[in-house]
């Protein structure tokens, strides 16, 4: 049988996926039968959420001090009287208000007039080079979270090292050292009944493994086959979230109950990414209430099931949102914004020096404007992205995460307590 460069196996919610012939990945049915069953609880975990679509960041992390931000927004700012105020300059938007708390207790920042280098107003070229990690540059064939994978072996002891929650696998994990993507859990069984279902997905990882003609195909297979294995014996087959935590409906309540639900599981969860879409406002984004306050309602809720839930574990665990980029400081005229360049991100979790809104604000005046319309970007998201694999996670060697760009712990934001 022909074994084409991509490799790719999929049954259920499970989809495992490698490319390229990388000996890390070829090694891995070498000691594949001595893996432990269950991975230790206190592993460093990250948690990735993409704001796809470009969130308006002054409409998030409102700079309520700003003059200029009422005189450009007078349909859609949030009304001062309505901000949860944070520092006297910035507070979040009132459908934020869950979070308040977090940022009481200094496990909550935000970080403003974040962004990249590259000025594209693209929401393909931005997502892609924030994935990848190299912005400007298309042809970089890997995701920045799958190189941290692949000169980070020391956790490289698991199927459940870096999962995407969703159909497919998303870009940032795209790369040579093996990934899994997931789009439900209950098609493993971790909240099913023992039914066929889960019979007919341990057979086909079964026949894909046993009718294997190639050492290639039979690693891909047996990796997926193990993953399956061990939920199989985690198998917490009524999930119940901690501490009365309700996450709301839709998609990303979801996911973060799965994400959630993943980690206790112990499997050796380090690094999740999810999408999180429906943020490109440009027609009736609306103020306190409307189309973002919604989407940012959802999010506020979600974020605080998930640290609710986690309870004690989130002294181990990092939450950052992200977006491509954000939005003009001028509504345009449909009640909305256009396409811009610096946004504002969220981090949360016991490891946050939270409490405070991190990076240079540029301010809002039109000589403080990128073209003359936009916030400026002050951070570069590798900084952000390098001082969370550095310091939480432990990454040592970042000029090989982000080639061509060292990230200097003198530009890190003191985002995670040292």
């Amino acid at each position: 049988m022909t074994v084409s460069r991509r490799v790719f196996v999929k049954a259920g919610g499970l989809a495992l996926f490698s490319l390229g012939l990388d000996p890390l990945f070829l090694a891995r049915a070498a000691y594949a039968a001595n893996r432990p069953t269950v991975q230790p609880s206190n592993r460093p975990t990250l948690v990735c959420l993409f704001q796809r679509g470009a969130v308006d960041g002054l409409n998030m992390i409102v700079p309520h001090g700003e003059p200029a931000y009422y005189q450009e927004r007078p349909r859609i700012a949030i009304p001062a009287s309505d901000v949860v105020d944070v520092d006297g300059h910035f507070g979040l938007h009132p459908s934020l208000a869950p979070l308040k708390e977090l940022w009481v207790n200094k496990s909550l920042a935000a970080i403003h007039a974040v962004g990249s280098p590259d000025a594209t107003r693209s929401h393909f070229d931005a997502q892609d080079y924030m994935e990848t990690g190299t912005p400007g540059v298309k042809r970089t064939a890997d995701g920045w979270v799958n190189r941290y994978c692949q000169h980070d072996r020391e956790h490289a002891d698991t199927p459940f090292r870096a999962v995407g929650f969703g159909p497919q696998l998303p870009r940032i994990l795209a790369g040579s050292a093996p990934s899994l993507a997931i789009d439900d859990l209950q098609a493993f069984g971790l909240r099913a009944p023992q039914d066929a279902t889960r019979d007919r997905l341990t057979r086909a990882f079964e026949e894909l493994y046993d009718g294997a003609g190639t050492g290639l195909l039979a690693t891909s297979s047996r990796e997926g086959f193990e993953a399956v294995q061990l939920l199989k014996r985690a198998n917490p087959t009524q999930y119940v979230p901690a501490s009365g935590a309700e996450y709301p409906p839709g998609r990303l309540g979801k996911t973060l109950l799965q994400i959630a639900q993943l980690i206790k599981a112990d499997v050796g969860l380090e690094i999740a990414f999810a999408d999180c879409s429906g943020w490109d406002t440009h027609v009736n984004q609306g103020s306190s209430e409307g189309q973002l306050s919604a989407r940012l309602r959802e999010l506020g809720l979600a974020l605080a099931a998930f640290n609710k839930d986690l309870g004690e574990r989130m002294s181990n665990i990092v939450v950052l949102t992200m977006s491509e980029f954000g939005r003009t400081i001028r509504e345009n005229g449909n009640s909305g914004t256009d396409h811009g360049h610096a946004t504002a991100m969220l981090a949360l979790g016991g490891p946050v020096n939270g409490g405070r809104v991190l990076g240079r604000w540029p301010g809002l005046g039109v000589e403080q404007r990128f073209e003359g319309r936009d916030v400026a970007v002050t951070t570069d998201f590798r900084d952000l992205f390098g001082e969370i694999l550095a310091r939480h996670l432990g990454a040592i060697d970042l000029g090989a995460v982000f080639p061509g760009y060292v990230p200097d712990p003198a530009r890190f934001l003191g985002a995670i307590r040292a």
